[in-house]
C-alpha cells in the first residue's frame, strides 16, 4: 500500500484516477474538499444556504448529510419510508439516528402511513417499472415537503458511479432530452419546484462508503429490493471494468460531457400547467403521480403524513 501523499503515513486508500493514497485525516479532508469543489464549480449552494436532503440509508445519502453539515451548511434530512419491510424499517431507522446524534432535523414521510399501501403493492398494481415508478412518486412527494417547509434546493445523493451509469444509457439510446438535462444542479423552472443539486458527482461508491466508515455514519448496505435487474447495474458494470483498465476513465467521460459534450443537446422548454386534479406543476392535463395512485386504486389528494424529527 502506498504511504499518504499528505502526511506519507499509512494510507486507507490508493486512488488510481488521480494516482494519490491518503490516510484517514487526509481522505475526509480529500472527501469535503470534493463535496466543496462540486457546490463551488457548479454554483450549487451560497454559503450557509439552508438544503433539503433526500435521505435514504444508503451510504452515499448519508454521506452527503454528513459532510454537507460538517462544510456548514444547514442540511436537513427528508426521509420517504416505502413501508419495504425489514429493508424500509432499517433504512429509517440509520436516518432517525443519525438526526438524533448530529442535532439534525429530519422530516419523515410513511408511505403506509399516508396511503395504506407500500411501493412493492403500488408497483405491483400500477405493472410499471420499479424503480421509474417509485422515483416518480418520491420526486412528487418531496416536491410537496418542499413547498410547505419552505426550501428552494433539494439535494440528493447522486455519485460520479451514478451520474456515469446514466449518461451512458442516456447516449446507448440517444435521450437526447435527458442529456440536456443531465448536470449536477438544475435551477427551478417553476414556483412550485426547488432547484436540485448532485454534491458528489466528484467522488464514487468506494469513497462515500470509505468516508462512511471513517467516520462512524451507519448507513444500510443492503440494495434496494426493488432495484434488482435495473438496467443501471448493467451499465455500472460496464463503465467499471473500463475504469479498471483505464483510470480516470469515468472523470473524462463525465467532466468531458459536462464541459463540452452537452452543449451539443438542446432541451427544448416546456410549459408547465396546473395538474387538473392536484394543481401542481405538469406538462400533462394529469401528472403523472396522480395517474399512478389512480391506476393502483389511492386517492392522489390524500394530503401526506410529515413527522418532523
Amino acid at each position: 500500500m502506498r504511504r499518504c501523499v499528505k502526511c506519507k503515513g499509512e494510507s486507507v486508500i490508493n486512488l488510481k484516477s488521480t494516482n494519490a493514497a491518503f490516510c484517514q485525516e487526509h481522505f475526509i479532508e480529500y472527501f469535503l474538499r470534493q463535496v466543496a469543489r462540486a457546490i463551488k464549480k457548479y454554483k450549487m449552494l451560497a454559503e450557509g444556504q439552508q438544503v433539503l436532503v433526500a435521505v435514504s440509508g444508503g451510504k452515499d445519502s448519508m454521506a452527503l448529510w454528513d459532510a454537507l453539515l460538517s462544510l456548514g451548511y444547514r442540511a436537513d434530512g427528508l426521509h420517504v419510508d416505502l413501508g419495504i419491510g425489514e429493508y424500509s424499517e432499517g433504512s429509517r431507522l440509520i436516518c432517525e439516528r443519525f438526526a438524533a446524534n448530529r442535532g439534525a432535523r429530519l422530516y419523515v414521510l410513511s408511505l403506509m402511513d399516508t396511503y395504506g399501501s407500500n411501493m412493492q403493492e403500488i408497483v405491483r398494481r400500477t405493472r410499471r417499472v420499479s424503480c421509474s415508478v417509485c422515483g416518480t412518486v418520491k420526486r412528487y412527494l418531496m416536491n410537496l415537503v418542499v413547498q410547505q417547509k419552505g426550501y428552494r434546493v433539494v439535494a440528493t445523493g447522486h455519485n460520479l458511479d451514478d451520474e456515469t451509469a446514466a449518461l451512458l444509457g442516456n447516449l446507448f439510446g440517444w435521450q437526447e432530452g435527458y442529456l440536456a438535462r443531465q448536470y449536477p444542479h438544475l435551477p427551478s423552472t417553476h414556483a412550485r419546484l426547488p432547484a436540485r443539486v448532485k454534491p458528489l458527482v466528484r467522488l464514487g461508491e468506494m469513497e462515500t462508503e470509505l468516508y462512511c466508515r471513517l467516520k462512524g455514519i451507519e448507513f444500510l448496505a443492503d440494495d434496494c429490493p426493488l432495484a434488482r435487474g435495473a438496467t443501471s447495474l448493467a451499465y455500472k458494470e460496464l463503465i467499471n471494468s473500463l475504469e479498471e483498465k483505464m483510470p480516470g476513465t469515468k472523470q473524462r467521460f463525465l467532466f468531458g460531457f459536462w464541459d463540452r459534450g452537452r452543449r451539443s443537446f438542446i432541451d427544448t422548454p416546456v410549459e408547465l400547467k396546473g395538474c387538473s386534479l392536484c394543481g401542481q406543476p405538469t406538462t400533462a392535463d394529469t401528472c403523472l403521480f396522480c395517474r399512478l395512485m389512480q391506476k393502483a386504486g389511492i386517492d392522489p389528494l390524500t394530503q401526506p403524513q410529515v413527522q418532523e424529527m
